[in-house]
């Protein structure tokens, strides 16, 4: 069994039927939160996707981690392709009661990855140059788009600064971390889902210092005040095939 399937009581619905094709690590992440209304965040998202609030707002993230791990069941990890870097930017939405995440975009330091990612699960990849590196209990993160001009970079440095704990149910670090699918939508644009699972996250608050502008003002989003830091050292996660959810004339784009 997957270490990631040791614990499942924490899961808001059941284990998908059938067998999970592909893992991986994620590492070192930081999650930096801001409050956006959600009339900015309705455009960006399909229709058939409700956008979640929490505390009267609608939330935007921004990830930087390490991926480690990664390759499709049964195969073993490959060098030069299982770890990267990563970043992406994502909101929070539900359809059918199950919440989820939708990206906004990814960037990732593997060619192989965004292309892989964009052919079998839609998503909104795009290669980039990143550095990510630790310092002591920092950790360093630089991101700037490959093939761009102007090409959005983001740039984070961070570190714990809370002892470990789970996010309790009902809770703001419950809703923007405990998500266990995502959604992406298809040329076609048809709508899929894709569950995923790991044991829950064990975070820590965080500070540090985050200049995520460039990456989100493609989006005509503002990220305004201090945002919400916390950092996890990683968890293990298998994920399932994506699932067609909503056919193309129930899933119009208002992207």
């Amino acid at each position: 069994m997957h270490i990631a399937l040791s614990r499942t009581d924490h899961r808001p619905w059941p284990l998908p039927q059938g067998h999970w094709t592909w893992r991986q690590s994620w590492q070192d992440l930081l999650f930096a939160h801001w409050r956006v209304p959600a009339a900015v965040i309705r455009p960006l998202v399909p229709k058939s996707l409700t956008v979640q609030e929490f505390d009267g707002s609608s939330w935007v993230g921004l990830v930087p981690f390490r991926m480690a791990g990664v390759m499709r069941r049964p195969l073993p990890d490959l060098p030069g392709l299982s770890t990267f870097p990563e970043l992406n930017l994502r909101v929070y939405v539900v359809r059918d009661g199950r919440p989820g995440v939708w990206f906004l975009s990814l960037d990732a330091a593997n060619s192989v990855a965004v292309w892989a990612a964009r052919r079998f699960f839609h998503l909104p990849y795009f290669l980039a140059d990143i550095q990510l590196s630790r310092q002591a209990d920092d950790v360093c993160f630089s991101s700037r788009r490959v093939g761009e001009e102007p090409a959005p970079s983001f740039s984070a440095r961070y570190r714990p600064s809370s002892a470990v704990f789970e996010a309790r149910p009902g809770s703001l670090e419950s809703f923007l971390a405990e998500r266990y699918c995502l959604y992406a939508q298809a040329p076609s644009g048809s709508l899929y889902r894709a569950d995923v699972h790991h044991v829950p996250w064990r975070l820590q608050e965080a500070v540090g210092d985050v200049d995520a502008t460039e990456v989100v003002t493609p989006h005509r989003i503002t990220l305004a005040g201090k945002p919400v830091l916390h950092f996890s050292r990683g968890v293990d996660v298998v994920i399932w095939p994506m699932v067609r959810v909503a056919e193309p004339s129930n899933a119009a784009d208002s992207r």
